[in-house]
């Protein structure tokens, strides 16, 4: 039997999770109280119930029983019984972007700041989360994506890496992104859009991968990019990171930085020994991984 404590920051995702596990034929409970868990898991793995995967959801909404999950933890490991627990998380910020659009009060809060409220649940949920077996980091991942990581965890049962990596191109005149960890800028090669009859299009047309991708500086360039993010990842997870966004910015974000952009991904994706056409069938690398152009159509919106 597989047993998951789904637990986590609360807005990060915990209840969307539970019903994507239940529909890949997990038998799943919210709000499990604590002093409970032992003797469910006792129940679900005896020879009287037919149940092979479970899931229960462990949250803040436990009150002061969450403080006994340390010794729960410990008396089902001392039984010889595996558990393992999957955390949700997402920026401070993203939580509380989220709790005012869906004008839900925090459940620590009590009537203050929801910002109060998330600095209690995080440190209320420590221990978990230092004990998780997976870590996914929600701020950034759409359902579908957030699905397909769950997909590699508890249906393809991938040899599962605790972060989640975003290549994303930007335009330098329309500001750095706030949430990136490496930029690289790209304004060195020469600019497409200077070029008769290219700048209306972008750097996912072959037209303008072709022109930038000519230049010897340009491979050179993503040669030495891919081999320091590939050494940079491994040590990221051993650090405990749980998100990197890699920016990789040209002047309008149109050309030169998604072209870049998206042969950087290809890179990773080779890394993982997986072609882009295997991740388009939907198949995926041992940590998350996606592409975004943040400032592609803004030229085009403006003009």
């Amino acid at each position: 039997m597989r047993f998951v404590i789904l637990t986590g920051m609360s807005g990060a995702g915990k209840s969307t999770a539970l019903k994507m596990m239940e529909d890949v034929g997990y038998y799943c409970v919210d709000n499990l109280p604590v002093p409970l868990v032992e003797r469910f898991i006792e129940l679900s793995d005896s020879a009287s119930t037919e149940l092979q995967k479970v899931a229960v959801g462990i949250d803040v909404r436990n009150g002061q029983n969450l403080d006994e999950m340390r010794e729960v933890l410990g008396r089902i490991h001392d039984a010889g019984r595996k558990c393992e627990i999957l955390f949700l998380d997402a920026e401070d910020a993203v939580l509380v972007k989220r709790y005012k659009e869906t004008r839900r009060a925090h459940p620590l809060a009590f009537g203050e700041r929801v910002d109060k409220g998330i600095r209690m649940e995080r440190e209320r949920l420590k221990y978990l989360k230092e004990n998780a077996d997976y870590i996914i980091d929600t701020s950034r991942l759409l359902t579908r994506e957030l699905k397909a990581e769950l997909e590699k965890i508890f249906v393809n049962n991938t040899d599962y890496k605790n972060i989640f990596v975003t290549v994303l191109s930007f335009g330098f005149k329309y500001g750095i992104p706030a949430d990136a960890d490496l930029v690289f800028d790209v304004r060195f090669l020469p600019n497409p859009y200077y070029v008769e009859g290219l700048r209306a299009k972008s750097g996912n047309d072959r037209e303008i991968q072709d022109y930038v991708l000519q230049f010897p500086e340009a491979h050179t360039f993503l040669r030495k990019m891919d081999d320091m993010i590939r050494f940079l990842i491994p040590n990221y997870i051993t650090e405990g990171k749980n998100q990197l966004v890699i920016a990789i910015g040209c002047t309008g974000g149109k050309h030169r930085s998604v072209t870049l952009a998206n042969e950087l991904y290809r890179c990773l994706l080779h890394d993982t020994e997986l072609s882009p056409h295997q991740a388009e069938d939907g198949q995926t690398p041992n940590y998350g991984l996606k592409i975004e152009h943040r400032d592609i159509e803004k030229d085009a919106l403006r003009s």
